[in-house]
C-alpha cells in the first residue's frame, strides 16, 4: 500500500508539471506597480485579479482609484495602451443630522454599534433615516478615509477615499452612496416626510419645499418622495439650487471637504447635543 501511495503521487506531480498553466510573467510585474491595497473599487476582487485583466487588455489603468497618476502611466507605457479615463468615485453621506440638530426620542444604552442600534426599534434617532452615529463605517474604512465629528456624523476624506463600498454596504440607513468626485451639488438629507414640522426632529432636514428644483435649470431636480433628485447627466456645476433651501439639505461640497450652504438657509449655532425629544 505504501509503494502504492508514493506511486500515485509520483504521477501527480508529473502530471501537473506536465499539464500546468503558466501564467504571464507581466502580471507579476503590473501587480508590483500597483497600490496592493485591494480594495476592489476597481470592479476586481484586488490587485493581482485587476493585473491579469489589464495583461489581458480588459481594462485600463486610469480604472484604478487609487494609483497616482504617474503609476497608471507608468503601467500603461509597460503594456502599449492608453491610461485611460475613469473619473474617481467617492463616498458620500446623505445625511447632516448630527446630534446638535437632530433629536433622538429615547436614550440607547446597548451595543454601540449603528446594526444594533437598527434593531431596536430602527434606532433611537427620531427621523428613521437619519445616521444614528455609532461609526460603523469608520470601523469598516480600511483607509482611515473616514472619521465621526464631535456631533456624531462621518466625514469622508475625498483623498483617502477609494471608492471600494465598504461604508455603503455596512450603512443600516443606506446612507453612503458612491459618486463622481466632480458631484459637488449634493442633497444631505434621506427624509422621505414633508412639511416645516419635521424640523422639531431635525433642523437641517429637508421639507420639500421645492425651491431648489424650481430654481434650477429645467430637468436638473426633480421632487421625488419628498425629496430633491438631481440628474447630473445635465450641467450641474452651480450652486444656484442650494441659495434659497430653508434648511440647507442640499448643499455645495467644496473640494476641501468644507461644505457650502446657500444664503436662505437657517444659521446653526449649537454644539452641544440636542435633549431626547420629550425631556
Amino acid at each position: 500500500m505504501g509503494g502504492l501511495t508514493l506511486l500515485l503521487a509520483a504521477v501527480l506531480v508529473l502530471i501537473s508539471k506536465r499539464f500546468a498553466v503558466q501564467e504571464d510573467r507581466r502580471i507579476a510585474q503590473v501587480e508590483d506597480m500597483l497600490p496592493h491595497t485591494n480594495c476592489g473599487a476597481c470592479g476586481y476582487p484586488g490587485c493581482h485579479a485587476f493585473a491579469e485583466a489589464l495583461v489581458l487588455r480588459q481594462v485600463l489603468p486610469g480604472q484604478c482609484n487609487v494609483s497616482p497618476l504617474e503609476a497608471k502611466k507608468k503601467i500603461a507605457a509597460f503594456l502599449s495602451m492608453d491610461v485611460g479615463e475613469t473619473e474617481k468615485q467617492v463616498a458620500r453621506l446623505a445625511c447632516a443630522g448630527g446630534n446638535n440638530v437632530a433629536r433622538n426620542r429615547a436614550h440607547y444604552t446597548g451595543l454601540p454599534a449603528c446594526q444594533a442600534a437598527t434593531q431596536v426599534g430602527g434606532g433611537a434617532k427620531v427621523c428613521t433615516w437619519g445616521c444614528l452615529g455609532f461609526g460603523d463605517c469608520e470601523s469598516a474604512c480600511d483607509f482611515d478615509a473616514i472619521h465621526m465629528d464631535p456631533h456624531g456624523l462621518p466625514h469622508v476624506n475625498e483623498e483617502l477615499c477609494t471608492g471600494c463600498g465598504d461604508c455603503v454596504k455596512c450603512c443600516p440607513k443606506d446612507l453612503f452612496s458612491l459618486q463622481a468626485i466632480s458631484y459637488r451639488l449634493w442633497v444631505a438629507c434621506k427624509n422621505q416626510e414633508a412639511g416645516d414640522a419635521l424640523t422639531r426632529m431635525c433642523e437641517v432636514a429637508c421639507t420639500a419645499c421645492g425651491r431648489c428644483a424650481m430654481d434650477a435649470a429645467k430637468g436638473l431636480i426633480t421632487m421625488t418622495n419628498n425629496l430633491p433628485r438631481i440628474d447630473y447627466r445635465l450641467s450641474h456645476n452651480t450652486q444656484v439650487p442650494i441659495q434659497r433651501c430653508p434648511t440647507g439639505a442640499i448643499v455645495w461640497l467644496n473640494a476641501d471637504g468644507s461644505i457650502k450652504k446657500g444664503h436662505a438657509s437657517k444659521k446653526i449655532i449649537r454644539r452641544q447635543p440636542l435633549p431626547v425629544a420629550g425631556t
